[in-house]
């Protein structure tokens, strides 16, 4: 399970929580623009928009769990277990890729969702591993920008595009639901609450929060996208850059899976392997885990973005703690 959010104050953010039981050698990873991309079934891209992201890299090549371009394109993917379907076999006259190329293919080529739309209007996701040991997972993806922002949903009655006003992804149910669902909360305020229940009584609130009453704290995809949602649409920040991307870690923070919560069997449990946050207007990628709370970051233009071979940050694991004395 994991949530993907966006946030815009004086730039726009782009990050996620990745959710899962297990963790793989993720690294920060930059792919300059002249990183040949091979694709099963389409023609490669020998040049293209450099891009900064979380991946698996393999065989030198980086399987992206999320990126942003260099033009402020940002693009996750999320599981999407049980409602995620792709194509079986190729199909005559659309652009065929498999899934674990989806998001180099969008953000290597597009500079904006209208560019995105055009490219979705005739792709088709077929279900083609990067290896037989490596089966695509099942995922549904958020595209966004300071245009705005779109989910896709590939699903047995085809390609879904939706239009995203909330800027939340999470997992299942798919995307509509999660939209029509909102509107069992629309009675939660971040005010205090008015006596509706009866004139007649002197109710009163009795703790500062009392607006949010109802809002869900459990760890299911659609109790994490009301509450990352409410969380997202009436967050504040200050005037810092610092003050921004802190902002935007607590507003993932507020769905964050501590270790222990979500049982997943023979002894795993679910735990927020990292969160990050890209500033899509710089570049800059930040990140923590779940030991280490403290911010790491890298830096999309101090790359040499002309060059040819992905240079990936394994991520700073261990807490950092400074003292004071």
């Amino acid at each position: 399970m994991c949530t993907a959010a966006t946030y815009e104050s004086k730039a726009f953010y782009f990050g996620r929580n990745l959710d899962l039981e297990y963790s793989y050698e993720e690294s920060v990873t930059v792919t300059p623009r002249n990183y040949p991309f091979v694709f099963r079934l389409a023609a490669p891209m020998p040049s293209h928009y450099a891009m900064i992201g979380m991946s698996f890299v393999q065989d030198g090549y980086p399987l992206y769990y999320e990126a942003t371009n260099e033009k402020g394109l940002s693009m996750a993917g999320l599981h999407f277990v049980g409602n995620a379907v792709y194509r079986k076999e190729p199909q005559e006259g659309r652009d065929n890729i498999a899934p674990f190329e989806f998001i180099p293919w969008i953000l290597g080529r597009c500079d904006c969702l209208d560019d995105v739309r055009t490219l979705l209007g005739r792709i088709a996701l077929v279900d083609v591993p990067f290896r037989a040991e490596l089966p695509n997972s099942q995922l549904h993806w958020m595209i966004a920008n300071r245009e705005g922002c779109i989910v896709v949903e590939s699903m047995a009655d085809g390609l879904h595009v939706y239009d995203n006003p909330v800027g939340i992804l999470t997992n299942n149910p798919p995307f509509p639901f999660q939209l029509q669902n909102l509107s069992n909360y629309m009675a939660l305020s971040t005010q205090p609450p008015v006596n509706h229940f009866c004139p007649k009584l002197a109710l009163e609130p009795y703790s500062r929060g009392m607006g949010a009453l109802g809002l869900p704290g459990d760890c299911s995809s659609a109790s994490r996208f009301v509450r990352a949602a409410f969380t997202r649409l009436n967050s504040l920040s200050g005037a810092s850059e610092l003050e921004d991307v802190s902002q935007f870690f607590h507003i993932l923070g507020s769905v964050a899976m501590p270790r222990g919560c979500v049982d997943m069997g023979e002894g795993k449990f679910e735990s927020t392997i990292y969160t990050c946050c890209c500033n899509a207007d710089t570049g800059v990628y930040y990140y923590t885990t779940y030991q280490n709370g403290g911010l790491t970051a890298v830096d999309l233009h101090k790359e040499d973005l002309a060059g040819s071979v992905p240079r990936s940050y394994p991520m700073v694991q261990e807490a950092q703690v400074r003292f004071q004395n």
